[in-house]
């Protein structure tokens, strides 16, 4: 992959930025065009009970920091990036497992912190409730934001005519990917994803262009690939 080339970056705001600076320092040209955005909820936080807090995204850190106070409780998070949204929120004690959504419920499941409240989208990409409860860890849930589709500009749809390649950091997001490619096949489009996870949604579309996933599900693997 050439350096300069075009890299469209589909994650929602503000992670977008974070990750299209990582892109610019590897010497690529990002194009920032979300296929997600995030929206809040009118939520309240039940913290009654709950001896731990867990995240599953950056987003759910801050809609949750907008929402409540507390400060004083673990934190359990899926990586290292949500780990660091919730140290800068004000958390003390951050657990990280730097790995999915199974990772954070065998971490959470090891360590017997008490009854927990995850806070998250209305739509997880997958139910860290159930996996704690099945494994006898009493937890609850609470939605605190939703992520809605957003239609990329007909500048970045262009961009599918020639050689591009772009990152995917969600399901939903490769949900959507999905549907543009097809309505509008890219033979040249090199995809990129988070986990194997997030490239099912394109096991169907692989023929219309090249699709790779993370050897494990951080944006420092997914960014490796790149240069690959």
């Amino acid at each position: 992959m050439a350096k300069g080339a075009p890299v469209w970056i589909t994650r929602a705001h503000p992670g977008a930025e974070a990750t299209a600076a990582k892109v610019a320092a590897l010497g690529f040209t990002p194009v920032v065009d979300p296929l997600l955005a995030v929206a809040p909820i009118a939520a309240s936080v039940d913290l009654s009970g709950i001896a731990a807090v867990a995240f599953t995204s950056v987003n759910g850190v801050q809609a949750f920091s907008k929402l409540a106070g507390a400060r004083d409780l673990p934190v359990f998070t899926v990586g290292r990036a949500t780990a660091s949204a919730a140290s800068e929120a004000g958390f003390s004690s951050v657990s990280s497992a730097d790995g999915d959504v199974a990772d954070l419920a065998r971490l959470i499941a090891a360590a017997r912190p008490g009854p927990v409240l995850w806070a998250g989208a209305r739509e997880p990409a997958g139910d860290l409730v159930a996996m704690l409860n099945d494994a006898g860890v009493a937890a609850r849930g609470v939605a605190i934001y939703e992520t809605v589709d957003r239609p990329p500009s007909e500048a970045t749809l262009a961009l599918l005519d020639r050689p591009l390649t772009v990152l995917l950091h969600s399901p939903r997001a490769a949900r959507v990917l999905a549907e543009i490619l097809r309505r509008r096949p890219a033979s040249a489009l090199r995809t990129l994803c988070l986990s194997e996870a997030v490239a099912a949604p394109l096991e169907a579309l692989a023929e219309r262009g090249s699709v790779a996933f993370a050897p494990r599900p951080d944006e420092t693997a997914l960014l490796s690939l790149l240069t690959a």
